[in-house]
C-alpha cells in the first residue's frame, strides 16, 4: 500500500497510485457524510429518537439499557458510544450521528484493507469509491441511529483482516488478537442478530486459517473476549421472563399471522428491489422495473464468485493464496446465507422498500460480487486475450460502468430531494418549539411524533403513544407514559386530519376549536380544560 520515500533529514510512506485514489475517494464520502450529519439528513424519526434519549439516560447515569426500548434482541452499542457526546453536547441529532460517521469511515478504511489483502489494488479503489457514493437507502442505514448495522460491518471486517493475517504469521501479539475477534464477535451478536451468517463463515476462516491459536491461551482468550462481548446480551435473557427473552421475541416477529407471500413474490422483493436498494442504486421512492437489473444479476455474481473461488483454492501455490481464496469464499457465503434467510420471510415480500434496511450488511461482500466481472475486464485489456474474452470483458466493463453510473444517479437523487427533506426536520422541529411555548409538559401522540418531539425538546415535554382511536399504543419508555397519565390536564399534538385528530375532536365537542393553542406543520396542539382518556 505504501512504500519507503528517502528525503534528506528525513523519512515518511508515499501511498502507491491506487491507495492514494482510495484516499482521495474515501476522504470524499465521509465529507459528504458530514455534511449530511450537520444538516441532519437523512431526516430523523421516533425510533432513532428512542436510540437517543436512551444516550441522554446513559450520558446522565440513570439508566444502562442492554436493548433498545421495547423490545429485547437490539443491542444498544450505538447509545453508548453516543452517550458522552450527547451528556457533553445536549441532545441533537449532529452530536448522536457522530460516532455513526466514525464507524462509516471505519468500515471504508477496513473494506479497502481486506479487498486490497483477498483480490487486487485497483479492485479495493473502486470499491471505496463505490462506498463513497451513497443514496437515501444506503446513507440512512449509515448515518441514522437505528442500531446494528453500522458496527456489525466493520466488525466483521476486522474479523476476517484478522484472521487472514494469523494464517500468513503477520500477526505479533497472536493471543491478543484471537482475544480481539471473539470480542468483536461478541460485541456484534449482541448489537444485531442478521450479521450471524457472517460471523459463522468468519469464525470458520479463522480455525482455517490457524487451528493452533485455538489451542490453549489463544482460545481461553478468544472464548474470553467472545463472553465479555455477548455478556449483556446474555444477563438480559437469564432475568427476562418467560416469552420475553431474545429468541422468543425475534421467532415471535419472523412468524406474524397472515397470508403468507408466494416465493416468486418474496424472491422478487428480495433479489430484484432488495438487493439494489441495499447497493444503493435506485432512489428514494424505490427501484423502477429497469433498475432491477443487478438485482437478478446478483445471485449468479456470487455463483460466479463462489466458482473462482474454488479454482483460485485449487491452483494455489502456497498456504497464504490458499488462504486468501477461502477468504473469498467466506464473503460469498456470508452473502447467501445473508439472502436466503431474507427472501425466506414475509418482510421481503410485504415492504421490499421499507425493509431492503436488512440486506444492508451485503456491502461487506461487495468486492467478492465485483470480482468476477473485474476480472473479466481486466482480461480483456491483455493482448492475448481471444475475441470472445474481450466481448466478455467489454460486456463486464459496461456492467461495472452502469453500476457507477446508478449509484452515482441514486445519490445526485437525495442531493437534489435534500432541501424538501430538511423543510420536515424543520418542521418537526417547528412543531416542538410551539409545544414548549404553549407552556406544555405533558402531551399524547403518535408514535412517529411522540419519542422524536421528546428528542427535540431535551425531554422537557414528555409524549404518550396513543393509537388511531385514542387508545394507548406503542409506548417503548413505560416512564413517559406513566409520567403523562399522571398528568391533570396533558396536551395532544395531533396529525390534521388524522382518525386520532377526528376522534378527540368527537371527544371535545363544541370545546374542539378553543382547545387549539397551536397548528404548525400539518398538526395542531390542543390542550383541552380537561383530560381526554376514552380507554379509562
Amino acid at each position: 500500500m505504501w512504500t519507503p520515500v528517502r528525503n534528506p533529514g528525513r523519512w515518511r510512506p508515499a501511498l502507491d497510485r491506487p491507495a492514494l485514489v482510495a484516499l482521495l475517494l474515501g476522504v470524499a464520502g465521509v465529507g459528504y457524510r458530514l455534511v449530511l450529519t450537520l444538516l441532519t439528513l437523512p431526516t430523523s424519526n421516533s425510533d432513532e429518537a428512542t436510540f437517543g434519549l436512551a444516550a441522554v439516560h446513559i450520558g446522565t447515569g440513570h439508566e444502562r439499557p442492554v436493548f433498545l426500548y421495547g423490545q429485547h434482541y437490539m443491542g444498544m452499542l450505538e447509545s453508548y458510544l453516543a452517550a458522552p457526546l450527547v451528556a457533553w453536547a445536549g441532545p441533537s441529532w449532529p452530536v448522536l450521528r457522530l460516532p455513526l460517521l466514525a464507524l462509516y469511515a471505519a468500515f471504508l478504511w477496513l473494506s479497502y484493507r481486506l479487498t486490497r489483502r483477498l483480490f487486487s489494488r485497483w479492485l479495493a479503489t473502486f470499491v471505496v469509491g463505490l462506498l463513497a457514493l451513497g443514496s437515501e437507502r444506503v446513507v440512512r442505514d449509515q448515518l441514522t441511529m437505528v442500531g446494528g448495522r453500522p458496527e456489525v460491518k466493520p466488525a466483521v471486517l476486522a474479523m476476517l483482516l484478522i484472521a487472514v493475517a494469523l494464517g500468513e504469521r503477520r500477526v505479533r501479539h497472536r493471543w491478543l488478537a484471537t482475544g480481539l475477534f471473539g470480542l468483536l464477535a461478541g460485541v456484534a451478536l449482541w448489537s444485531d442478530w442478521l450479521i450471524v451468517p457472517y460471523l459463522a463463515v468468519a469464525g470458520l476462516v479463522l480455525v482455517w486459517a490457524a487451528p493452533r491459536d485455538l489451542i490453549g491461551w489463544p482460545g481461553v482468550l478468544l472464548v474470553a473476549g467472545f463472553l465479555v462481548g455477548v455478556a449483556p446480551m446474555v444477563k438480559d435473557n437469564i432475568v427476562a421472563p418467560d416469552g420475553q427473552d431474545s429468541l422468543s421475541v425475534f421467532r415471535t416477529i419472523s412468524t406474524k399471522d397472515g397470508v403468507a407471500p408466494s416465493w416468486s413474490e418474496r424472491l422478487h422483493g428480495g433479489l430484484a428491489e432488495g438487493a439494489p436498494l441495499a447497493s444503493g442504486l435506485c432512489p428514494t421512492a424505490g427501484c423502477a422495473r429497469w433498475q432491477e437489473w443487478f438485482g437478478l444479476l446478483y445471485p449468479l455474481l456470487l455463483v460466479a464468485a463462489a466458482g473462482l473461488g474454488l479454482v483460485a483454492y485449487r491452483r494455489a501455490a502456497d498456504p497464504a493464496a490458499r488462504l486468501r481464496a477461502v477468504a473469498r469464499l467466506a464473503l460469498v457465503v456470508g452473502a447467501a446465507l445473508t439472502l436466503l434467510g431474507y427472501v425466506r420471510s414475509a418482510l421481503a415480500a410485504t415492504d421490499p422498500l421499507g425493509n431492503a434496511r436488512y440486506l444492508s450488511v451485503l456491502q461487506i461482500s461487495l468486492p467478492a460480487v465485483l470480482w468476477p466481472l473485474w476480472l473479466a475486464a481486466a482480461h480483456a485489456w491483455r493482448g492475448t486475450a481471444a475475441v470472445a474474452a474481450r466481448v466478455g470483458g467489454a460486456a463486464a466493463g459496461l456492467v461495472l460502468a452502469a453500476l457507477t453510473a446508478a449509484a452515482v444517479a441514486a445519490t445526485v437523487a437525495f442531493v437534489a430531494d435534500a432541501p424538501s427533506l430538511r423543510a420536515e426536520e424543520q418542521r418537526a422541529r417547528a412543531l416542538a418549539d410551539a409545544v414548549r411555548r404553549a407552556g406544555l409538559h405533558e402531551v399524547y401522540g403518535d408514535y412517529w411524533t411522540c419519542n422524536r418531539l421528546i428528542f427535540n425538546t431535551g425531554e422537557t415535554v414528555t409524549c404518550g403513544v396513543l393509537d388511531g382511536n385514542l387508545t394507548p399504543g406503542q409506548n417503548r419508555y413505560p416512564a413517559y407514559w406513566k409520567r403523562v397519565g399522571q398528568a391533570a390536564r396533558p396536551g395532544y399534538v395531533l396529525a390534521v386530519g388524522s382518525s386520532a385528530e377526528r376522534a378527540l375532536r368527537r371527544w371535545l365537542g363544541a370545546r374542539a376549536d378553543a382547545a387549539v393553542v397551536a397548528e404548525v406543520g400539518g398538526y395542531r396542539v390542543y390542550h383541552p380544560d380537561s383530560a381526554v382518556r376514552p380507554w379509562r
